[in-house]
């Protein structure tokens, strides 16, 4: 019985990952192949022409501007924010250092949408801050500042969750040696810090822009989805769809897509890079 049983276990053994290898091809092709081929199937459904004339529309082309405009402002920002937030849990101790992970972690278990709305009871004509913009001729609300802070508050884990775990597997060692021979704190940032981290901070930035780029909950509350003024390119799909015009929805659903695939060409590349340094 045991020569038998040890007889089947090579060809047992090689059964289970062919399963599985299968399975995970099958899924894939269901899950995540057939609906990016479908997108781009109906985006082109009427012809190159009209593919380019529904992107080329006004609307269209304000909510990739709006988009891409929120993302630059809002990386930058995160990047800044993330490394220094990293910099400081891993680096130093001091009291609270407990209550600052946590609230980095707090965008990854909040809705966007109830962020929208907790910034719109802030922010809003009728919010606890209301008033005192109205007074001051402040629109953050329905316009471009309340896209970027909702935003910028969905994205700010990213870059921080991919940099501390490297900062705090690489200790304090250099940074002290660097301190023990002179340095400032730039010198020991910029030539100690920086190229430690520099593949987590990138691939940090490339999470933080697919995210930014992508986000709808919380920027479909703030923005009041206003058609050519603030719709961004989720909520411009969206309205597209309500619209009627599928092609004009795919077409710029296909233009969100293509964002997405490079972003994660970019994230792929990165996690090689950072796997080898």
């Amino acid at each position: 019985m045991t020569a038998i049983a040890l007889s089947h276990a090579p060809g047992q053994s090689r059964l289970l990952p062919r399963l599985l290898i299968g399975l995970a091809v099958v899924l894939t092709l269901l899950l995540v192949v057939a609906p990016l081929a479908y997108i781009f199937a109906r985006a082109l459904s009427a012809g190159w022409s009209a593919y380019a004339a529904n992107i080329l529309k006004p609307d269209t082309l304000h909510a990739i501007w709006l988009t891409s405009i929120t993302a630059a402002i809002v990386v930058p920002v995160n990047i800044v924010f993330g490394v220094a937030a990293a910099w400081a849990i891993a680096k130093h101790r001091f009291p609270g250092r407990a209550i600052l992970v946590t609230l980095i972690e707090i965008p990854f278990s909040i809705s966007p949408i109830i962020a929208g709305i907790c910034y719109l009871l802030l922010y809003g004509r009728q919010g606890l801050l209301g008033p005192w913009l109205q007074a001051h001729d402040l629109q953050v609300m329905f316009a471009l500042p309340g896209i970027v802070l909702v935003t910028m508050f969905v994205t700010a884990p990213f870059v921080a969750r991919e940099v501390l775990p490297l900062m705090q597997a690489q200790g304090t060692d250099q940074e002290e040696a660097a301190v023990t021979l002179g340095a400032n704190g730039w010198q020991i940032f910029s030539r100690v810090t920086l190229p430690n981290i520099k593949w987590a901070l990138l691939y940090g930035a490339v999470l933080c822009t697919a995210r930014a780029v992508g986000e709808f909950g919380g920027v479909s509350v703030v923005s009041g989805s206003i058609r050519g003024q603030t719709n961004t390119l989720p909520l411009q799909i969206e309205l597209l769809f309500n619209d009627l015009n599928v092609v004009g929805a795919f077409a710029a659903a296909s233009t969100l897509t293509l964002i997405a695939l490079v972003a994660l060409v970019a994230k792929t590349v990165l996690e090689g890079r950072k796997s080898k340094a």
